[in-house]
This record gives structure tokens, sequence and C-alpha cells, in this order.
């Protein structure tokens, strides 16, 4: 059951949201592009590369630190930390820096991901990117970038078939080899495939930029940020199958219904041939 959240309470969480990504910017700009800055390998797995950073588990300190203060009723689960219980219902769910291979090549697609929301997903979220000072923030009538050109609305891109869409994942090989397979064919029905953006690319899709983003493996701190500025802005996050992706694995993030409608056939009949 959606929390019916009053007036006051959702200004309070989204100055609380504000005040997480402004405490994470600093930390997170301090290592960026350092001829210092190294990564741990958090992966268990022979030739993948997992990175964490002093960056990384830095700024989620900063983010808990001010929650612990500003709302030690609520649950947290971030990226490097784990999981706290709370008692409110709510649960605020954080990646410190969603993109840390991106950070580490001195890439600016990186970013800070938060969001609060109950068992049936994100209410609010927040994809801020320090380094070119772009914050999108979505929820509760809110769906906006400020940037260093101000401040502007979000709104998703209006229908287009997908031979004239644009689409985006991270990596090339997107999951398994048969998750590659339905990709590849969403890909081959577009005029335009890019890759490597993380989290940017969710930005892109709520700022009209691009039509979709389909990637595997995710967890839930990778999505319900984007999730909820996406959803804010007019657009769609599911599944590949049309369920509910606020706690990760295979999504779709799509401008519009229709857009939605056509790519997760397409993704659907290829699962089905393998």
């Amino acid at each position: 059951m959606r929390h019916n959240l009053d007036d006051q309470t959702k200004g309070d969480l989204i100055r609380v949201a504000h005040l997480l990504a402004d405490a994470a910017r600093p930390v997170t700009l301090r290592h960026f592009r350092t001829s210092t800055l190294s990564a741990d390998d958090k992966s268990a797995q022979a030739n993948h590369f997992d990175p964490v950073t002093v960056a990384d588990r830095g700024a989620e300190e900063a983010m808990r630190a001010i929650l612990a203060a500003e709302c030690p009723q609520d649950g947290i689960f971030g990226e490097e930390f784990g999981r706290r219980a709370g008692t409110s219902g709510l649960t605020w769910v954080l990646d410190p820096i969603d993109g840390t291979r991106a950070y580490i090549s001195g890439a600016p697609t990186w970013g800070v991901l938060i969001a609060v929301g109950d068992e049936e997903g994100p209410l609010f979220g927040i994809v801020d990117q320090p380094h070119i000072r772009e914050r999108f923030a979505g929820g509760f009538g809110v769906a906006e970038v400020v940037g260093p050109s101000g401040p502007a609305a979000l709104k998703t891109r209006d229908a287009r078939p997908l031979s004239e869409a644009t689409v985006f994942t991270t990596f090339p090989e997107v999951g398994t080899v048969e998750e590659g397979r339905a990709f590849a064919a969403v890909s081959r029905k577009a005029r335009l495939t890019r890759y490597g953006m993380d989290c940017y690319a969710y930005a892109l899709v709520a700022a009209g930029q691009v039509d979709l983003v389909i990637e595997a493996g995710l967890n839930a701190y990778d999505i319900q940020g984007p999730q909820a500025v996406i959803e804010a802005a007019g657009g769609i996050v599911t599944g590949w199958n049309g369920e509910p992706a606020h706690n990760g694995g295979r999504v779709i993030a799509a401008a519009n219904a229709e857009i939605h409608a056509e790519a997760l056939s397409i993704l659907k009949m290829s699962l089905a041939r393998d």
C-alpha cells in the first residue's frame, strides 16, 4: 500500500533529499580526476571488475549522517553499507556514485542517486551530477532539472516509432547472452543506439532527449532515483515483462507508453525464443 503523506511531510522529504545531494557533492568532487584516486575491487568473480573508491564510501557516510539526524525513523538501503531498518515504512535508497567505472576514468557520466519510498517503490528521487552541476529531481509534483543555465521543467519525449528512436544501455553485452540478444533485437529497429552513460542516460530520458534505456542486472539503488525522476517527467519504468522495476533486475525506462509497448513486445518475443 502506498503511503498517504501530507504536504508538510512531502516538503520535508524533498528538503532532506536535497540535503543529501548537497552533502555528497563535495565528497565526490574532492577525489574526482585526482592522481591519487585508487579503487578496490568488490567483485568475487574472475575477469569482472566492480570498483569502489573512498569517494563512494565517503559520500554514503555523509548522507547517512544527515539521515541519522533528520530522519532517524526511516530505513536506509545504500550500496556501500547495506540496510538499516526503520519504523516509519519509508526507506531511503542511496547510490553514492552510480557509474564508478566512469568516475575512476574521469568521465562525467556518473552521478549520485537518491530515492525515498515505500515497499511499492520510490516516491521522490534525485539524479545529481556534481561535476557538471546538474540535478534532476522528480516526485511529489516536482519534475525539474537545475543546472548551470538555471532551472527547467522536465518532460519526456512525445511518442514516435522505434525506427525514429534513440536507445541507451551502459554495457554492450547488457547482461546474459539471452539478455544481450533481446537488447540487440530492439537496437536493430532503433534509429540510434548509444552505450556507457550509466545513470545519466536515465536523466536524458526525463529531459526529453532520448527515448529508451534498457538494462539488466540492476539493484534497487541503481534504479529507484532515476525511476522517480522519469515517472515524474511523464515516462514509464518497468521490468522487461511490464512488472514493477523498483527492486532492480531487468529494467526498461521509456519516454512514453507507446514506445514502451513497442520495445517491450520485442524484448518479450526475443526472450520467449530463448
